[in-house]
């Protein structure tokens, strides 16, 4: 049996908890919170498990094998390297954390005592995020050419992190699976319309060393929820719709050929527009797929799909694109 303990029992702790639950021969033994009516609530749904609103019982619990780490980002360093000194396997929450240097320390310290140190970039168990990455690895779309994310709504306005650091490390974990060629450089803008200055609206485009370019459109404050990816290869083109119940892939076989007329000094281009294919998904709750991951990790040393450097990736990434903002828009260098 694996126990694991939860620290953070907000939005998506019970969500956590649920999952940990269900996963073959794991068991949720504590759930920490520094609010007694949530861990009050906890007592009530699943009286078998403890509460406590003091974190060092359960890095000092011997049973406890497994950490995961559900609070806001500024205190997943402090809480992880706790957690790994007490010889814990770690699971954190995006974005692993705030500096590309502090996950570089936790990785380097998980990996000094052999422990397993995941983030939770759950759409990566999606069945939708799975079929794109068979499409892609097949060749059926071809080399894939661009990256075009919109990820807005009117939604809660963070106090601690901006936008980008709110919503783009979904789509950014996404990009990092899919696309094996990593970023070199960023330019970000965003404008924030609150006295605090945290930017509620941002632009990211990350840009490569090859004929490929990735953009990120994220606000808080749209009249409409759109949750969309577009995948452009050079074949065909992907629309991932994740508001869409059901049709959630569309594969467009459409495209374009260019030729060069030397005759007339200009290029020709050639459209081509065909069928759409809608595939069939895989019907499973990603969060279980997560947690299965980790937990088979924790028992068997193997290496989990969202491992701590694709966490650390995505930190780098946000990491510069803050950086470009801060300077209206500068081209910042990557942290690779």
């Amino acid at each position: 049996m694996t126990n694991v303990a939860i620290i953070g029992y907000g939005y998506w702790g019970p969500n956590l908890v649920r999952n940990f639950n269900a996963v073959d021969n794991c068991k949720v033994k504590w759930v920490s919170d520094l609010r007694q009516p949530r861990l009050d609530l906890i007592s009530k749904q699943y009286p078998g498990i403890g509460v406590t609103t003091d974190v060092e019982d359960i890095f000092s619990d011997a049973g406890v094998d497994a950490v995961i780490i559900a609070t806001p980002v500024q205190t997943h360093y402090p809480l992880a390297l706790k957690a790994l000194q007490a010889g814990k396997h770690v699971l954190l929450e995006k974005p692993m954390t705030p500096s590309v240097a502090e996950a570089d320390e936790l990785g380097a310290l998980a990996s000094e005592k052999g422990l397993v140190l995941m983030v939770d970039h759950t759409f990566l168990y999606t069945g939708a995020v799975q079929k794109i990455k068979e499409l892609i690895d097949s060749k059926e779309i071809g080399e894939i050419e661009y990256f075009d994310s919109t990820r807005i709504n009117l939604g809660l306005f963070q106090q601690d992190v901006n936008v980008l650091w709110d919503l783009a490390p979904h789509d950014i974990s996404i990009l990092f699976h899919l696309v094996k060629e990593r970023p070199v450089s960023v330019c970000a803008t965003g404008v924030s319309h609150t006295p605090n200055g945290i930017e509620n609206i941002a632009y990211l485009t990350v840009n490569y060393n090859v004929p490929k370019i990735a953009h990120f459109n994220c606000s808080w404050t749209s009249p409409v929820k759109l949750r969309t990816i577009l995948i452009g290869g050079s074949k065909k083109m992907v629309l991932f719709d994740d508001v869409e119940p059901s049709e959630k892939v569309k594969v467009y076989d459409t495209g374009y050929n260019v030729t060069n007329d030397e005759e007339k000094r200009k290029l020709l281009i050639d459209y081509r527009t065909g069928d759409i294919f809608v595939p069939k998904l895989a019907q499973k709750e990603a969060l279980f797929g997560m947690a299965t991951d980790f937990i088979q990790a924790v028992r068997t040393g193997s290496e989990p799909l969202s491992n701590w450097q694709l966490g650390r990736d995505v930190v780098a990434l946000l990491e510069a694109a803050q950086e470009s903002i801060k300077d209206k828009g500068r081209e910042v260098k990557v942290n690779a």
